[in-house]
């Protein structure tokens, strides 16, 4: 099968976050199962960027600021859009990582008016919104382009509910969770142990409570380090005016998303803070290494994670965080050997990529 995937952004430093990953799993499965997998994205950040990345072939345009002050959803890739317009007929179906900004938008277009069949997967990002650029994007692609989707590939009941909220009529939908590869298990660190923070700094990723829990429970006299790794997206003075002097806590700055998972293997904890995450791909990465994880009540996996007790969900306040924290750390190793299990279980890639098949077949015999 000729497949095309097509996500908005890829960066040395993983900026666009979850998609991303999401979509160089997905395509890695499918060339390991023999399918000629070409991913599609706009990029940035690259001296010289990629031709593949985990033996995915890569087509790579740059991406450009449209509209200033608008963040992800103000950048804009025409080169990406010419090369599909050009070259969508020569697939069987594409794939887009899907959410209303200008990098993909334009793509999904071009793909419904060349009547090729595709799939179009939101990853939680297509959500009933008020910011100004939600209604004339919905009213002009978003809902005729929900609507002609052979599938529309959800997380978990609230996005779906949301995404019909959205499009204002019931879609062709079907469930896709994440997946994970098979890392190497964590080995730990050497000396005290060390509670980690992977994302953004972004304030809905709430790195400065992750600061605020590591210094309650150094008060407290828990005997750790902590740690944050990923690029500035706005809190990065925040952050480093609240860690100030303090040795045993630090912002590492980015780091190449291939390389995460072996970082997380050396730690204790992963928590992440963050309000609202849809289905995060490092919580994932986290357990599928063998790391303990501890998250807040509503994220998308926080019931996955409390039923087989691969980590604890705390309430979205410091207190409620730092007692998870500090009760994961007295004992962390069955915390860490569930989360494996589960990760290896549930969100296994050979799952993934027998759902994703079967999606594809559907889409075309549709």
């Amino acid at each position: 099968m000729r497949i095309l995937q097509v996500v908005s952004l890829l960066t040395p430093d993983g900026a666009f976050g979850g998609p991303a990953r999401v979509a160089l799993n997905q395509s890695a499965e499918l060339v390991r199962r023999g399918h000629d997998v070409t991913l599609a994205a706009g990029f940035c950040g690259y001296v010289s960027p990629p031709s593949e990345i985990d033996g995915v072939p890569l087509r790579l345009f740059p991406a450009r600021t449209l509209l200033p002050g608008s963040g992800f959803r103000g950048m804009g890739v025409p080169g990406l859009a010419r090369w599909v317009h050009e070259h969508a007929a020569e697939f069987d179906i594409i794939h887009i990582h899907f959410g209303r900004d200008l990098m993909v938008l334009p793509v999904a277009a071009i793909v419904r008016q060349r009547q090729v069949p595709y799939v179009l997967q939101t990853h939680g990002m297509v959500i009933p919104s008020k910011h100004p650029l939600a209604g004339p994007l919905d009213a002009l692609w978003t809902r005729r382009l929900l609507a002609g989707a052979a599938a529309v590939l959800y997380l978990t009941g609230l996005e779906r509910r949301q995404l019909r909220e959205v499009a204002g009529r019931e879609l062709r939908f079907l469930e896709l969770l994440n997946g994970v590869p098979d890392y190497p298990p964590g080995h730990g660190g050497h000396g005290s142990p060390e509670v980690l923070f992977v994302a953004r700094l972004d304030a809905r990723k709430r790195p400065g409570l992750f600061v605020a829990v590591a210094q309650q429970l150094l008060r407290e006299g828990v005997d750790a380090r902590f740690s944050l790794v990923g690029p500035d997206e706005g809190e990065g003075v925040t952050v480093r005016d609240l860690i100030g002097d303090d040795s045993r806590i630090t912002w590492e700055g980015p780091l190449d998303p291939t390389a995460i998972p072996e970082r997380m293997a050396s730690a204790s904890v992963y928590v992440l803070p963050s309000e609202r995450e849809p289905y995060p791909m490092t919580v994932l990465e986290a357990m599928s290494v063998g790391l303990p994880v501890v998250v807040c009540d509503d994220c998308g996996l926080a019931p996955v994670i409390d039923r087989t007790g691969s980590g604890l969900v705390a309430a979205g306040t410091a207190d409620s965080v730092a007692a998870a924290v500090k009760t994961v750390l007295s004992d962390p190793a069955p915390f860490g050997q569930r989360a494996r299990e589960t990760a290896l279980r549930d969100f296994g890639m050979t799952a993934v990529g027998d759902r994703l098949l079967t999606v594809y077949q559907q889409a075309l015999a549709d």
